[in-house]
């Protein structure tokens, strides 16, 4: 009997992906050509504490080996207005050392592709394609990095300083997502969510703009989140001015979150508040 793979029975089943981006609006990425393990950032807590407070940490690597000199560290902070910065180490133990001024701005964009094949093993066979396809097109924007969530919806990405999510890419969709991406477009088909924001008001941006056909990066922005009694009051600015979607959460099954998951696990998904209309 062939191995399940997790990845292929989220699409079987038609898991929604909108609203599943990461949530965390601060992050840490550090080169590391690994190998890596299956949980690979444990020893980083102490400078995410120090250089990215409350956010969380990955490792990067570039496609098919090294790049060098030195060990690049980025720092991303996903608020109102997305950035990125980077220091350039001799080593990675100067790493203690390194002061949040120590950063510069970083101008070119980041296509992170988990590919941590020890953590699922879906991100390792549909991550690595993708990144060597992004490599041959964006060789210095383009890294494989561990755990970004949701391996379920390999291959996934993580696009700075845009802080958009995309999932279920292949070689060529991937191309063609960051290349929209560029051009100040949201690949809407493969997009998870804007990363940073929570997931209600991920899956209320992409409600909105798959019914209206919004796809420039600016067109929608969140405003507020209040979380009501049964729902989540999602205010968004869009191109017709304020609107506030309610979004629910309800249950989305039982389904494999990995493909080393002995067992399932019960999932949910998002859905407008019963008596809302658009």
């Amino acid at each position: 009997m062939p191995e399940l793979r997790c990845s292929l029975a989220s699409e079987d089943d038609a898991e929604p992906i909108a609203g599943t981006a990461p949530t965390e609006s601060e992050w840490l990425f550090v080169e590391d050509a690994g190998p890596w393990p299956a949980k690979a950032t444990k020893h980083l807590a102490e400078h995410v504490a120090r250089l990215a407070p409350g956010g969380r940490a990955q490792l990067i690597r570039r496609h098919g080996g090294g790049s060098g000199p030195g060990v690049r560290v980025f720092r991303a902070s996903l608020g109102a207005t997305p950035s990125v910065s980077e220091v350039v180490l001799r080593d990675y133990a100067d790493l203690g050392g390194v002061a949040t001024t120590d950063f510069t701005p970083y101008g070119g964009p980041l296509w992170l592709v988990c590919t941590n094949g020890r953590r699922d093993v879906c991100c390792a066979e549909r991550g690595r394609p993708v990144a060597a396809a992004l490599a041959a097109r964006w060789p210095e924007g383009t890294w494989e990095t561990t755990h970004l969530g949701g391996h379920r919806f390999a291959a996934t990405l993580l696009a700075l300083p845009h802080a958009v999510a995309l999932g279920r890419l292949d070689a060529f969709t991937a191309v063609e997502a960051c290349t929209d991406l560029e051009a100040g477009r949201l690949p809407l088909d493969v997009t998870r969510g804007r990363a940073g924001w929570p997931g209600a008001a991920q899956w209320a941006d992409l409600s909105l703009r798959d019914e209206s056909g919004w796809t420039g990066l600016g067109d929608v922005d969140l405003l507020h989140v209040e979380k009501e009694p049964a729902a989540r009051a999602v205010r968004l600015s869009t191109p017709d001015g304020p609107q506030t979607v309610r979004v629910v959460s309800e249950p989305g099954g039982e389904r494999l979150a990995s493909c080393g998951d002995a067992l399932p696990k019960t999932t949910s998904t998002f859905a407008r508040a019963p008596s809302e209309s658009v």
